[in-house]
């Protein structure tokens, strides 16, 4: 997946699985987005020469679409999923204007009573790397029953933690909730984080880089299950990454992203086969190749 060349990227179909719902045409008339993102800006440093991490974005995500976030390290890709429950590290950040409509609510005029039951509750977070994001004093059980006991009143948590864990594919689910983080394999704690996201049967969910050092075979089984669980669930999901073979395997629509700000955006298939925008024909040309006599990957410079 890491190593598809520029034109295998371009022609790779969606997975089967991956389809979307309403035609592009027909979305904005007739169906309300799930997600509704515009003139979202956030700063970090001084007010006077603010470092603009994410300047004016727009985007918007459906129900059952899955949605990527495209762009290099430092685009600003994370840090506008962040903002989309006011998660916005501060002091050092900001978010200094814009609208986040979720379904129908605006959230960024939320109450902090409001925004602990939005997170994790209607939008749940996978983050980069399972290993630093899973507290390694606590099993893996507890910490996916901790979301269940503040969230979801009168479920019996041990037996629904043991079906989340079956439900992400993981083997003798009884044995791996009782499991601390450093017993498992990065994929077994990838599955866990995912688990976790799971635990409040959440509306959208938010793949920062879900496939970071994972190997290829592991990687694959992951978008797999995404892909699987936004069938079984209905969920939305917004898939943060660099890499656009993931994009390709199965994304429905994509957003590029570069300097914070969205410099192209369509249907997966149309952006990669036809890019408009200089920057994307770059992350296009910066896919490794393994063939004889590719030429040699382009490097990508930004202003």
């Amino acid at each position: 997946m890491e190593n598809s060349s520029e034109k295998d990227v371009a022609q790779k179909e969606p997975h089967p699985a991956s389809r979307i719902l309403y035609p592009a045409s027909d979305r904005s008339s007739c169906v309300k987005p799930l997600l509704d993102v515009s003139g979202l800006s956030v700063h970090f440093g001084s007010s006077t020469d603010p470092v603009r991490a994410v300047d004016c974005v727009d985007f918007q995500i459906f129900d059952g679409e899955i949605v990527a976030l495209v762009g290099e390290s430092g685009s600003g890709k994370s840090i506008s999923a962040l903002a989309l429950a006011q998660l916005v590290p501060e002091p050092a950040g900001r978010i200094v204007g814009g609208k986040v409509f979720f379904q129908g609510l605006e959230n960024l005029t939320l109450k902090p009573s409001e925004l602990r039951k939005l997170r994790g509750e209607r939008i749940a977070y996978i983050f980069q790397e399972p290993a630093t994001s899973l507290n390694p004093v606590f099993t893996v059980g507890w910490q996916i029953a901790e979301a269940i006991r503040l969230h979801r009143k009168g479920v019996k948590v041990k037996a629904e933690v043991e079906k989340l864990l079956a439900d992400v594919g993981l083997p003798d689910p009884k044995r791996t909730a009782n499991a601390y983080p450093h017993e498992l394999s990065g994929g077994m704690q990838q599955r866990a984080m995912i688990a976790m996201a799971l635990a409040c049967d959440p509306d959208l969910l938010i793949a920062d880089e879900p496939t970071t050092a994972l190997d290829v075979t592991v990687q694959k089984q992951i978008l797999e299950l995404l892909v699987d669980l936004r069938e079984k669930r209905g969920l939305s999901i917004l898939l943060i990454t660099h890499n656009l073979g993931i994009v390709a395997e199965v994304a429905d629509r994509i957003y590029v992203m570069t300097n914070g700000k969205i410099v192209e955006s369509g249907e997966t298939k149309t952006v990669l086969r036809t890019p408009q925008h200089d920057y994307t024909k770059k992350l296009l040309k910066a896919v490794p190749r393994l063939r004889k006599g590719s030429p040699q990957i382009t490097q990508i410079f930004t202003d």
